[in-house]
């Protein structure tokens, strides 16, 4: 089993940068996948970012991409998700998931999922 914990949500405006945390704990961390999903209003859980236990193996959705960093730390079983150039569109529930495979964006391809923090980005 491994539990994720997510923290760093917040309300902020557009243009604002956010850093999302989620703190890992239970089975071998470093053999995860960690990656981020997050679902807004009446809309369906999509992914956000990925990587692998491996450095340089890092997967965004197009949305994202220039404005969103995925890192982890394994030494303190933590994965980040640094987010830039906020939009309103990014508001959302955002979720810290862990699998086997980085290249997964499917929801029922990741094993394990946080509670959850809220992304409010108003414009």
């Amino acid at each position: 089993q491994v539990q994720l914990v997510e923290s760093g949500g917040g309300l902020v405006q557009a243009g604002d940068s956010l850093r999302l945390s989620c703190a890992a704990s239970g089975r071998t961390f470093s053999r995860y996948a960690m990656g981020w999903f997050r679902q807004a209003p009446g809309k369906e859980r999509e992914f956000v970012a990925a990587m692998g236990w491996i450095a340089g193996s890092t997967y965004y959705t197009d949305s994202v991409k220039g404005r969103f960093t995925i890192a982890r730390d394994n030494a303190k079983n933590t994965v980040y998700l640094q987010m830039s150039s906020l939009k309103p569109e990014d508001t959302a529930v955002y979720y810290c998931v862990a699998g086997p495979d980085s290249r997964s964006r499917g929801v029922n391809e990741y094993d394990y999922w946080g509670q959850g923090t809220q992304v409010t980005v108003s414009s």
